[in-house]
């Protein structure tokens, strides 16, 4: 398999996160996939955004999910840009994406969406959270899942193995052989996040991993040189 450079919300180390704009700047700077998140608005809205309020990104205050779709609309997510809704992104980039939901709420709302628009061998479906993993594969015959940790052991093999997930999204940072030596074993595919330096990038490479999620798009250029 051919190494992945996945852009991390877009490109958010030199665009707004998780903007349109952000995503299209990673889709023309050839990015192999784009990584965005998703949460529910008050009404109901699949809404890309990282945290659960929307205090960090944008001019506003407040959860997410105590916001309707048309206030969220109203917000500045940074150099004018709105917050998106997923279909929009959808439209805007031709790339695979991988979608990351916080909750089952997330995934049932997500599994409508790639059921209408037969999204299945485009958007790979990622969590932190087992039962959103479980949810969206019961939701989505065939659905590709990856399921994402921070703070890890090996035991995150297994609980990827048991929600069926076919790859681990890990922080590079605490990244060991054994870990990856026991996801070998499980025939996971293993992504390395996030990776902005050269440092990082040496490590990914070698412990072969098959990809990396950076910030930057120069990554997907230096990458391919790294030994």
């Amino acid at each position: 398999m051919n190494f992945l450079t996945i852009g991390h919300r877009g490109v958010m180390g030199i665009e707004p996160e998780n903007t349109l704009r952000s995503f299209i700047a990673a889709q023309h700077a050839g990015l192999d996939l784009i990584e965005l998140d998703l949460h529910l608005s008050k009404d109901g809205a699949l809404v890309v955004m990282h945290d659960a309020d929307v205090d960090r990104t944008t001019d506003g205050s407040g959860p997410i999910a105590e916001k309707t779709l048309a206030e969220l609309r109203a917000l500045d997510a940074g150099h004018g840009e709105r917050v998106p809704v997923f279909e929009e992104v959808l439209d805007a980039v031709r790339a695979p994406l991988q979608a990351e939901i916080k909750d089952t709420a997330a995934a049932r709302a997500l599994a409508e969406v790639m059921q209408r628009r037969d999204l299945v061998g485009r958007v790979e479906v990622s969590s932190f959270h087992d039962e959103a993993i479980a949810e969206i594969t019961r939701l989505v015959p065939g659905v590709r899942t990856a399921l994402i940790a921070s703070r890890y052991d090996v035991d995150v093999v297994d609980r990827a193995v048991e929600v069926g997930a076919a790859t681990v999204c890990l922080n590079i940072r605490r990244l060991t052989l054994e870990v990856v030596e026991h996801a070998r074993k499980a025939d996971l595919r293993i992504i390395g996040w996030v990776v902005n330096t050269q440092d990082h990038l040496r490590l990914v490479r070698a412990l072969e991993l098959d990809g990396a999620t950076t910030d930057y798009p120069q990554i997907k250029r230096t990458g391919r040189f790294t030994a």
